[in-house]
């Protein structure tokens, strides 16, 4: 539009230039020529702010859309809302003392155990290695929405940075488990082997997420007590991460909210897995 305009003016100051003109005829077409000009400039203006402010119009929605879409969780995912909870217990082991409570900022957790065909599609993508002893032990066809095991730290991370996503907190990853109310297991106090996939499940390995419907956390998590341990992002000692949850293979014990256990970072067993958490 810009250079459409300035043609229109040269052509104006061309015109002037090489016609014929008596001097009255000749102060008349330049006054004219002199408006013309200052209108079509004037308009130049308007257009341009016009186009200035469209596109910081755009902008500002695309900010607003996006906004929403950061605070808004996919659907496999939860958000558990900024404050404080209660962390840790006064009857727990040594390294689970003392009870106290802790601020968090809110943020997104998946509401599963990662599945080994969501891993599947992770390594078809990335070629990424698989786990260790996955197709002689962990994978079979009719076993796909089951948690996907034998996979390290590093295997655990690299899944979720591929899916936008990072390994929760020890901190998150408990306050996802149990809400604000320093419940000992995600339902309740009381422990029921209906609820949990524990060695007193009477069920030898694990199964398949989101099958305890009545052992769901406050938020919605599904087996976060038994099935599979679940990486952290936090240390438990200079070598050593935080899993946490229990496994099918131990007793309730391990299933409490607060039981914590630490395994070195290139862990690879049939009963360890994770999920992915974001920011909100």
């Amino acid at each position: 539009m810009g250079n459409g305009l300035n043609i229109s003016v040269v052509k104006l100051h061309s015109f002037t230039a090489v016609a014929p003109l008596d001097t009255g005829f000749r102060g008349a077409k330049l006054s004219a020529e002199s408006h013309s000009s200052t209108g079509l400039h004037a308009r130049a203006s308007g257009a341009r702010l016009n186009k200035i402010s469209t596109f910081l119009w755009l902008i500002l929605c695309i900010s607003i859309v996006l906004g929403c879409q950061k605070q808004k969780p996919s659907e496999d995912m939860v958000i558990v809302p900024e404050g404080e909870f209660i962390i840790g217990s006064n009857i727990g082991a040594e390294d689970e003392r003392p009870e106290k409570k802790i601020f968090l900022k809110a943020f997104h957790i998946d509401k599963f155990e990662v599945s080994n065909d969501a891993y599947r599609q992770f390594i078809q993508e990335t070629k990424h290695r698989e786990p260790k002893n996955w197709m002689a032990y962990g994978y079979k066809e009719e076993e796909k929405d089951y948690p996907v095991i034998f996979v390290d730290y590093n295997d655990a991370l690299e899944y979720c940075k591929w899916r936008g996503k990072r390994l929760p907190t020890e901190e998150e990853w408990e306050k996802a488990a149990r809400g604000i109310d320093g419940r000992i297991y995600p339902w309740g106090n009381e422990f029921k082997d209906s609820k949990a996939n524990t060695s007193l499940s009477g069920i030898v390995g694990a199964i398949k997420t989101g099958m305890y419907e009545d052992g769901k956390s406050p938020y919605g998590l599904y087996d976060t007590a038994g099935n599979v341990w679940e990486w952290t992002a936090s240390n438990y000692s200079e070598n050593r991460k935080v899993v946490k949850g229990g496994s099918w293979g131990l007793s309730h014990r391990f299933a409490r909210t607060f039981s914590r256990v630490g395994y070195k970072p290139d862990t690879r067993i049939n009963n360890l897995g994770f999920r992915c958490a974001k920011d909100a």
